[in-house]
């Protein structure tokens, strides 16, 4: 059952103005019983305004009547067919007044950093419109000399979780694809915590045998001998035996 608005003061008003018991007014409101009693003791919600639901649009006097005539009845919120619907809408993510200047900075970020979201992605995750992604993506924003990308996260438009899970899905896609994923794009797949502890220095294939155990030390002892190989072959060339022995 949904849940009618204000339900604590409308609890206070019906414990006021009907004789409903108090475990169908802890029903209707969605609150625990004892607390309902507590309103009627005056311990809770002291202070409290009173909201009709009656006047509110909420319920009824029929259903409020059929309620006190049985204890064991059940209060039903008033159907109201404006409200159908109202929480499957979709759309892009609201954005406040003093944050929606800083959305261009966040999407160049996003489509600077993190290529493999796609349009939609990115107008879901900092709530702005595909032409806008369009225009900063091919440079034909009005005012793209003038953006630099900033972390949509660190300007407060995203969470970093959120961001996580939607570069998860796109590498994912990737992968589905049987595109070929590059270093970069496995780090963001491994997520932000795990990616903040990789090593940053470049892996050497395993297939190219002993090259992954050759140090820097290696290079310069094999340096250090052929150059004292060369001297010595100096050596020996300048101290040649003479003809007369």
């Amino acid at each position: 059952m949904a849940k009618p608005i204000m339900a604590k003061a409308t609890a206070v008003w019906l414990v006021d103005n009907t004789t409903l018991s108090f475990k169908q007014i802890a029903d209707f409101v969605e609150m625990h019983e004892l607390e309902v009693q507590g309103i009627a003791d005056g311990d809770v919600a002291a202070g409290v305004k009173g909201f009709d639901p009656i006047s509110n649009n909420q319920l009824t006097q029929e259903e409020i009547d059929n309620g006190q005539a049985d204890p064991l009845y059940k209060l039903s919120l008033k159907f109201y067919a404006a409200a159908v619907g109202e929480e499957k809408r979709r759309g892009p993510r609201y954005t406040p007044l003093s944050k929606r200047q800083d959305r261009p900075a966040s999407i160049l970020w996003l489509v600077k950093f993190h290529p493999e979201l796609s349009d939609g992605q990115i107008s879901k995750l900092v709530g702005t419109t595909k032409p806008t992604i369009q225009a900063i993506r091919e440079r034909t924003h009005w005012n793209i000399t003038n953006i630099n990308p900033i972390d949509p996260v660190a300007l407060g438009l995203c969470k970093q979780t959120e961001l996580d899970v939607l570069v998860q899905k796109a590498n994912a896609k990737k992968l589905r694809d049987g595109e070929v994923m590059s270093d970069d794009d496995r780090r963001r797949l491994v997520g932000t915590e795990q990616s903040l502890g990789m090593s940053d220095e470049p892996r050497i294939p395993a297939s190219i045998s002993g090259l992954e155990t050759f140090t820097l030390a290696d290079a310069r002892e094999k340096e250090e001998e052929r150059q004292h190989g060369d001297l010595l072959d100096a050596d020996s060339f300048f101290n040649l035996p003479s003809g007369d022995s």
